[in-house]
């Protein structure tokens, strides 16, 4: 029975992105499919190391008291140095600290790295930061026995590292939504198809500002709903928040996947403002939700997306797109269509997870 050990995430089931919501889904098809997988959970609330088994997948639970930066690069650590006790095949998403993979290497075991998106080219990184990230993605690419791209591009940039054949091209998935609940975006006064809808981290590179703007520039006669966290200790936060009309809708963050679920198949159209970055989850929800998409305009977006988008690229640009899709039914309709064929195309779970779990069992066989 193969065996694989999961890091890289805080934790599962899923409750803070897209790696989590990954994780968890493959580690249940996986386990599905006869393997052993071990995720390991970063704990604020426990003393010790423990474990437990959830849905079949056994959960090392490492705690960790420090907040933040420190306290993930801690929690990377003391998981690294566990799993490197095991003989199992390991799985590391994300590569902010890679350079820990050496421990594998001294130890003889596999360690197959998903490469995420180009990470220290975001500007919310200080300097600093940027070297640091700049530094694992080569240690990332060097040390790591086989790596994962999540985009064409992603796989392209690290060519410029190692040899083609240590890379596969692997997307993410998202659950097709089958059934959906007017009762649920009834509870936030929302109507289906009045609405376009925005999820993403509160950040200038996901042209929040420049979407909110572009909303708020004229009496639309729907709303704009937004997910998030927003702070007004943030000056970016703030900003946004002073820059949205009377059809602005701040629902903060929301985690509840049902919710979420409801809230994507009942909007008119969702907004991606992502700038940056491989595959990205969201965007894929929402083609797995059938979504009309307005996307930020670049080579990231355009080849998730393809043809179940409209572009932009500022915010003018913003603004047009916005007229177009809030009246055009026709669009919108053709649009859903194409994001449901897109979708089948490329990101149904059996396509993506059945090439993760076939590439495993390669790496799993060469490392026995």
């Amino acid at each position: 029975m193969p065996e694989l050990r999961i890091l890289g995430i805080r934790g599962i089931p899923a409750n803070h992105g897209g790696f989590e919501t990954f994780a968890e889904h493959l580690s249940l098809y996986l386990v599905n499919r006869g393997w052993t997988v071990t995720v390991y959970c970063q704990s604020d609330e426990k003393d010790t190391v423990s474990t437990d088994v959830w849905r079949g997948i056994k959960r090392v639970h490492i705690p960790v008291k420090i907040k933040g930066a420190p306290g993930t690069i801690l929690f990377d650590c003391l998981s690294t140095w566990d799993a490197s006790k095991s003989y199992s095949l390991i799985l590391t998403l994300g590569y902010n600290t890679a350079v820990l993979g050496i421990l594998y290497r001294l130890k003889g075991l596999t360690n197959v790295l998903n490469m995420d998106g180009i990470e220290w080219q975001r500007n919310k990184w200080r300097r600093w930061e940027r070297l640091w990230l700049y530094f694992n993605e080569v240690a990332g690419a060097l040390i790591g026995n086989h790596l994962v791209a999540d985009h064409p591009e992603i796989k392209s940039h690290l060519q410029r590292l190692v040899r083609p054949s240590k890379i596969s091209f692997i997307p993410y998935s998202a659950s097709k939504i089958t059934f959906a609940n007017e009762d649920v975006i009834a509870a936030y006064q929302l109507i289906p198809g009045e609405y376009a809808l925005l999820i993403a981290r509160p950040e200038p590179e996901n042209s929040i500002l420049e979407i909110v703007r572009a909303f708020s520039a004229r009496k639309r006669g729907r709303k704009l709903v937004i997910l998030g966290d927003y702070d007004n200790d943030s000056s970016y936060h703030k900003k946004v928040v002073e820059s949205a009309g009377n059809e602005v809708v701040f629902l903060g963050a929301v985690y509840d996947k049902a919710i979420v679920q409801n809230l994507r198949w009942f909007a008119r159209f969702y907004i991606h403002g992502h700038t940056v970055g491989g595959t990205n989850p969201s965007l894929v929800e929402a083609l797995a939700a059938n979504s009309a998409v307005l996307a930020h305009d670049n080579r990231f977006n355009r080849w998730v997306a393809g043809r179940a988008a409209l572009y932009f690229s500022k915010q003018k640009s913003c603004e047009k797109q916005l007229d177009i899709l809030l009246t055009d039914d026709g669009l919108i309709s053709q649009l859903k269509i194409q994001s449901e064929k897109q979708y089948n195309q490329f990101f149904t779970k059996d396509r993506v997870y059945g090439e993760y779990e076939q590439l495993l069992l390669r790496m799993h066989t060469r490392s026995g």
